[in-house]
């Protein structure tokens, strides 16, 4: 009987590779894994918990948002999503909208400006017969 010699266990045994990709990838979850590792943790002890964490790499956020998810009913926002957020589709007319009410809002302060220079020239001018005396 032979023994394997060093050469053969170290390839046997070959280390992780040392490179490190150019742009990490981010670990995503299938809707499946969730679930398993919310009904581990809701059956573990509360002891038991931080281990489960550690064994499956996760923080305690990342339960906690599953948590509400599940809860909500969201199953659909259990499956990976892209980062970022969701825009609403747009409205055609919302600009225009938007461009009116400023145009309203300008045209309302102008008007309340007017109305007070009016008020303060009625204030200003008293009549005398059929002349106008400018008090100061």
């Amino acid at each position: 009987m032979s023994t394997p010699t060093l050469s053969h266990v170290s390839t046997a045994l070959s280390a992780p590779d040392p490179e490190v990709s150019e742009r990490p990838q981010r670990r995503t979850f299938s809707v499946s894994d969730k679930l398993r590792v919310l009904e581990e943790i809701d059956r573990a002890r509360p002891k038991e918990v931080g281990a489960i964490l550690r064994r499956e790499g996760l923080y305690s956020s990342n339960v906690t948002r599953w948590r509400r998810q599940r809860d909500a009913g969201q199953l659909g926002g259990l499956a990976p999503a892209k980062p970022g957020p969701k825009s609403p589709p747009a409205n055609p007319l919302e600009s225009d909208v938007e461009r009116l009410e400023r145009e309203n809002a300008r045209l309302r302060d102008q008007l309340s400006r007017a109305e007070a220079v009016i008020e303060l020239q009625k204030r200003m001018v008293r009549p005398i017969g059929k002349r106008f005396l400018i008090q100061r």
